[in-house]
């Protein structure tokens, strides 16, 4: 950058302004491109991705953890396979229809069809990096939102439904509320709405959806009795998972300035404050009424104060990250409560601590929202929230998190009842397991593999005379769940100690 430097440019900005008219921002093979860009703006964007990409495991490890040992391994799996059909579907379709240069109010086009000259054009979303570095980032986005909404499908969900309604919802719901959020012609960011890193696109969004994924499901066999009256059975991946989610929201959070400034630095701050303050104030709230320390409770704490700091995060001051992590903490302990007025199966309290943290965030950032804040990249100019005294700014607020989450609701529930009622006449399609299926878990019916290697261990040690006669530990387990007592004894059969000592006895 000596060089611009020397010619009176701020080392901070690109070597040339931008001046292109075709497309793809130029011919690669008659000029340079990337010097319409910063390096380290590049390099910073590149290293968010990679981030935000993390954090998708990190979903797959605390969902699977949450939920019992016979369907941990479906929910790891449903995470990566979310990664991989919403990239397909980014690129195929989604990014046009999220961020072409001509998109309307409330959807785009099909310009970009393919990536068709997604290139070297300053980006939608800031002149600061290209499209293509822009289209690989949110396509991150897409991907993590589409792994929070299918963990509905927890212990009762089939495999090939939930794939395809992974395509159908990212195209049909996600793709429009992220045109209308985030790109300059859709309605919410004309409106004046605020949301930095996704409070209403990604969180309200998959809250909203897997609440509605839960209704359509049904609940699980034993619901409201001591069937389901579980422990997580893994809480070590329960931490992994908010070390990943809590690690990589530095990339979801601060990569949402799309540059490397002084608003991206501001956004990582906030974003740790607000997760530290929310597992503390979780922790709080469960020892009051249990007078023990959860790990369970801090980690979910955790994950209410990164969700509720999401739309404000380079809106806000560092002060008011402490609010954002108090109120999204108790806010979503006491909302996990709500699917019992619901009278829905909602098994990882998805709606809870995404679609009741989001709102909560919305909500704040209109109070909290300050002009100052936003222009620390340079260039950004808002009105501010009421710290401002634009009061307006609440209704904005309330317009685009109740759009957002009614529109993923009724979105889900349609593309539901569709692939439902085409189970009535191809089986392949229905959305549910068999009752007998459940009982057995995911894993072994949809998965062939298991988590752990117990199951195998038990075969292994079984009785010659019992496989000879054909008791095998599968028709075991179809024997005992017959006879109602799978669940109550499943644990004991799992235990690794207990196996141990069917081991040395055989």
């Amino acid at each position: 950058m000596a060089e611009a430097t020397d010619s009176g440019l701020h080392p901070t900005t690109p070597l040339v302004e931008f001046n292109g008219t075709i497309a793809t921002g130029g011919d690669s093979l008659l000029e340079n491109l990337n010097v319409y860009y910063n390096a380290g703006d590049i390099a910073w964007m590149l290293a968010s991705t990679a981030l935000v990409l993390l954090m998708i495991p990190g979903v797959g490890f605390f969902y699977s953890g949450l939920a019992r040992r016979k369907s941990a391994l479906s929910l790891l799996w449903l995470s990566v396979m979310a990664t991989a059909v919403t990239s397909f579907q980014w690129f195929f379709w989604g990014y046009s229809l999220a961020f072409s240069h001509t998109a309307g109010k409330f959807i785009g086009d099909l310009e970009n069809f393919g990536l068709k000259n997604v290139l070297g054009y300053p980006s939608v979303g800031s002149p600061r990096i290209p499209d293509l570095m822009f289209c690989v980032y949110q396509g991150m986005f897409a991907a993590i939102t589409v792994a929070l909404a299918v963990g509905a499908v927890a212990e009762r969900g089939r495999m090939l439904p939930c794939i395809i309604y992974m395509f159908v919802w990212t195209t049909v719901v996600y793709d429009p509320i992220a045109c209308w959020t985030w790109n300059p012609k859709g309605w919410t960011f004309l409106l004046g709405g605020l949301d930095f890193a996704g409070g209403t696109p990604v969180h309200i969004a998959s809250g909203s959806a897997a609440l509605a994924y839960s209704y359509m499901l049904g609940k699980r066999r034993g619901h409201g009795t001591q069937e389901l009256n579980y422990r997580p059975h893994n809480v070590t991946h329960i931490v992994i998972g908010t070390v990943f989610l809590w690690v990589g929201w530095f990339g979801f959070n601060a990569g949402s300035a799309l540059a490397a400034n002084l608003r991206a630095v501001m956004a990582a701050v906030v974003t740790n404050l607000a997760a530290c303050v929310g597992g503390i104030t979780w922790c709080l709230v469960d020892y009051r009424l249990e007078r023990k320390w959860s790990t369970v409770g801090f980690c979910s704490g955790v994950i209410a104060g990164l969700v509720c700091i999401t739309p404000g995060s380079g809106f806000v001051p560092a002060w008011a990250a402490v609010i954002f992590g108090a109120c999204g903490g108790v806010a979503c302990n006491y909302a996990t409560k709500l699917k019992y007025f619901l009278r829905c199966d909602d098994a990882l309290d998805i709606f809870a601590v995404h679609a009741v943290g989001g709102f909560v965030g919305n909500i704040l950032t209109a109070f909290f929202a300050a002009d100052y804040i936003a222009h620390l990249d340079g260039y950004t100019v808002i009105n501010g929230g009421w710290l401002n005294h634009n009061y307006i700014q609440l209704g904005y607020q309330l317009a685009d998190s109740i759009s957002g989450g009614a529109y993923s609701f009724a979105g889900t529930c349609l593309i539901l009842a569709v692939l439902d009622f085409m189970g009535k006449f191809m089986p392949i399609f229905k959305l549910r397991v068999s009752d007998e299926d459940e009982v057995l878990g995911l894993d072994d019916v949809e998965i062939g593999e298991f988590a752990y290697d117990y199951v195998e261990l038990t075969r292994e040690v079984a009785q010659p005379d019992d496989v000879d006669e054909g008791l095998s530990t599968h028709s075991l387990e179809q024997h005992a769940s017959a006879m109602g007592v799978h669940e109550k004894n499943q644990e004991s059969v799992d235990s690794s100690n207990q196996l141990a000592e069917w081991a040395h006895r055989a």
